[in-house]
């Protein structure tokens, strides 16, 4: 996410062409999502994500469900990273890990939560600071995450079943 806006069609009187109007700042504001059954969970980092945020989501979100997690991952680097495989190693199996196949982004549930906020929750908003971005998008996963069907939907599309 950032405060450049993601654009899509949109409408307007005829003659009227929309104008966006947004800063050029290009401060970035990372959302970290997990997907489960029936909900799914998620945290902030500013700038991208780093080994330290991938660990704290993990032992909060362990925290929060209070049962074994089975986490199936992408490949993004930090996920293999010594201190994550550390961290899991002292979860002592409470976490497990399945890795999905290499560019395979069609099979990753999460990926869907983000193509469905860029284009029916973000597009073309228009905010002043990283801080209003966050904000929104804030409300917006929330509400998100009251909608059982939708979060069947992204596993539908995956192809992946729970």
């Amino acid at each position: 996410m950032s405060e450049r806006p993601t654009r899509i069609k949109t409408w307007a009187p005829k003659g009227c062409t929309p104008v966006l109007r947004y800063s050029f700042n290009w401060k970035q504001l990372t959302v970290i999502a997990a997907l489960g059954a029936r909900r799914f969970y998620f945290r902030f980092v500013y700038g991208p994500i780093q080994k330290p945020d991938l660990v704290r989501f993990l032992r909060t979100l362990h925290r929060t469900i209070g049962q074994k997690l089975m986490i199936v991952w992408d490949g993004l680097p930090q996920h293999r990273s010594r201190l994550v495989s550390d961290y899991l190693r002292s979860s002592r199996g409470n976490i497990i890990v399945e890795y999905l196949p290499g560019y395979a982004p069609e099979l990753n549930p999460s990926e869907y939560i983000w193509a469905y906020m860029k284009q029916r929750e973000l597009g073309n908003l228009c905010r002043d600071t990283i801080g209003e971005v966050r904000a929104f998008v804030s409300r917006r996963l929330k509400s998100m995450q009251r909608r059982v069907n939708l979060i069947a939907a992204f596993w539908k599309q995956s192809g992946l079943t729970i």
